[in-house]
């Protein structure tokens, strides 16, 4: 596109294209579930016999919770700078080494000391981080879990066997 000619062809396509996708969704009036096409549903798990329309799986939350509450304990162990070697008053070699330094008017004592203020302070902010996170997907599996069972249990013909996709698209229109 050379030019401010080819820029309003351009901008003029753009604006037919936007008004084409709005036309298009402003006449579906239908609600739509995403799913599989039926060929390749009929394999499918679940509680039913591997017959079951509506198949959830939440074993990557638990993983991931699983390797964030992992990183959290390996980093509470591994990367507390402050507190390796800690004397009797608790101050870490770091610190000690900051301290000395200090004692000796050598400017890097006071820059290390720094250093391993900052350092605590974005290990603490990781560590609550990967804790917050181990702890929701945690409660997001198990609260995924109680609500599809209770979503499956609701979508029962009365002889228990499950209502399928195409029946519970009826009540939609």
């Amino acid at each position: 596109m050379g030019g401010a000619g080819g820029f309003l062809v351009g901008w003029d396509e753009w604006e037919q294209s936007k008004a084409e996708v709005a036309e298009r969704h402003s006449t579906s009036t239908e609600t739509k579930l995403n799913q599989l096409p039926a060929d390749s549903r009929s394999g499918g798990g679940g509680a039913s016999g591997g017959q079951s329309d509506l198949v959830t799986n939440q074993d990557d939350l638990g993983d991931v919770g699983h390797e964030a509450f992992m990183l959290h304990d390996h980093l509470g162990r591994q990367a507390d700078i402050a507190g390796a070697g800690a004397d009797k008053n608790g101050a870490g070699s770091s610190m000690q080494a900051a301290a000395s330094l200090k004692s000796h008017n050598f400017a890097l004592g006071g820059a290390l000391e720094k250093t391993v203020e900052i350092w605590t302070t974005q290990l603490k902010t990781l560590l609550q981080a990967c804790a917050h996170i181990s702890n929701h997907l945690d409660h997001t599996k198990t609260s995924h879990a109680r609500d599809d069972a209770l979503i499956e249990a609701s979508f029962r013909n009365r002889n228990g066997s499950a209502v399928p996709v195409s029946r519970i698209s009826e009540y939609f229109k």
